[in-house]
């Protein structure tokens, strides 16, 4: 339970109560991931634009260079069954850091312990079993916590603890290998998350440690903006499905740079999202597209300020998630 010694009522988490994991219907299981062989192997009509061809081919001149392609998510990309599909990237060396939020290092652990996640939202927030899977808040929150102790970074702590170390004690999880996180950490790249306070079901547990959980997002914020600063010379920001605190720490990190004489310079960012974008509208605050960060930031203004370009590449990532990997292998 949170320590509070303030002037106001906070709620009492230790009345929290929570079931069995295995226990929870789950709409994505371990036979909807998309696995490489498969996606390569697929025949279904496939996605394809100028944009994204002009991404694929920034990523190889970048990766040539040796220089960096970051990809930062949100959740979907691990519940759309992509985790192996961005694995693999970093097993062949083209993505050298990937970022995420609270939520995609969620489904990531869950998938490796049970093989299995995503609840029904619309079943379980009803009768009050939205996000109580015990194993889910108190593994996560207690590697956080150790990780807080040991001054690591969140997806760092979490890493080790699928990977088998006792962190703080040790945990099997039978499908590690489809661990994100895990294989990250194991090819020497890293996996950071980017979280907030009170947005993810593991900030209801009574385990829950917020000054943890900020400690160690805020190390993987730093291990993000140290990723960044390498692109003095050029790399690639590929922003996928996050709509606000992708593009928020990019832009942190990219100004922190500059700050200290290392401005990224010559950069190619990208945005991968469903609706319809008009990137000449980031200028008008009366028009919608100003508001949009991942357009308004990502493709326009950062690329702008550092001698950049920026793309836009709508569609469904059912389809241009493994477009952009197939291009990428092939």
């Amino acid at each position: 339970m949170v320590d509070y010694n303030g002037r106001f009522k906070v709620f009492d988490t230790s009345r929290i109560r929570t079931y069995d994991l295995e226990s929870r219907p789950s709409k994505v299981r371990r036979a909807d991931l998309a696995l490489p062989e498969t996606v390569l192997a697929s025949e279904a009509p496939r996605f394809d634009s100028p944009e994204l061809r002009a991404v694929v081919e920034a990523v190889k001149q970048a990766r040539q260079n040796e220089l960096p392609v970051v990809l930062m998510s949100g959740a979907h990309l691990i519940k759309n069954g992509f985790g192996p599909l961005m694995l693999d990237l970093i097993r062949r060396g083209i993505l050298t850091l990937v970022g995420m939020n609270a939520a995609g290092m969620i489904h990531d652990l869950e998938l490796a312990l049970v093989g299995r996640t995503s609840e029904d939202v619309p079943r379980a927030l009803p009768i009050g079993e939205f996000g109580f899977a015990r194993e889910t808040g108190d593994l996560i929150n207690g590697a956080l916590t150790h990780g807080e102790r040991m001054k690591v970074g969140a997806g760092e702590a979490l890493g080790r603890l699928i990977a088998g170390e006792p962190y703080p004690e040790a945990v099997e999880f039978p499908h590690r290998e489809l661990s994100l996180i895990a294989g990250g950490l194991e090819a020497g790249v890293p996996v950071t998350m980017h979280a907030s306070l009170g947005t993810d079901i593991v900030d209801q547990y009574a385990s829950w440690d917020p000054a943890a959980k900020g400690g160690t997002s805020g190390r993987d914020f730093l291990v993000f903006c140290s990723e960044i600063e390498r692109m003095t010379k050029g790399g690639v920001y590929l922003n996928v499905g996050t709509a606000v605190t992708g593009p928020e720490v990019f832009l942190k990190a990219c100004s922190m740079s500059a700050n200290v004489g290392h401005a990224p310079s010559g950069i190619v960012t990208a945005s991968f999202d469903f609706r319809p974008a008009r990137p000449e509208d980031v200028g008008d605050e009366r028009k919608a597209g100003y508001y949009y960060r991942d357009v308004k930031s990502v493709v326009v203004r950062i690329p702008e300020a550092f001698g950049g370009q920026g793309h836009y590449v709508q569609g469904d990532h059912l389809q241009t998630v493994p477009a952009l990997y197939r291009a990428l292998i092939e």
